[in-house]
């Protein structure tokens, strides 16, 4: 008798909305952003369709936002633009995660503009 192994992928557009929405965890409890949505997207990459690739752009755009951060933080001091950046950054940081969320609720592909792609 011979077994094979198949690994069926499931679709639970749900939890990929969840995944999302995880990001906003900054803006109510002050951390967790970031730790959550990748908690989630290693444990379930390999059982939930289309995971892999939202928790990529999401874990991207935590990346990101913390370089812009980072950044903008100098710039404050240099030139007084770093207060826009970071004005940017909280809008862009609030409003991405739902946009992505509703999106993967419909079942189509994450787009999270001015991120830079350091897991690919």
């Amino acid at each position: 008798m011979e077994l094979v192994n198949q690994n069926v992928l499931r679709k639970d557009n749900t939890l990929l909305a969840i995944t999302h929405l995880t990001q906003l965890l900054h803006y109510v409890t002050g951390f967790g952003g970031f730790v959550v949505p990748l908690v989630i997207w290693l444990t379930s990459k390999n059982t939930v369709a289309g995971m892999d690739e939202h928790g990529k752009s999401i874990i991207n755009l935590q990346l990101s936002m913390l370089l812009y951060i980072v950044l903008s933080i100098p710039a404050i001091l240099l030139l007084g633009l770093g207060i826009l950046t970071l004005i940017g950054v909280g809008i862009i940081g609030f409003v991405l995660p739902i946009v992505n969320a509703v999106k993967a609720a419909n079942g189509e592909a994450p787009s999270y503009f001015l991120t830079i792609k350091f897991i690919s």
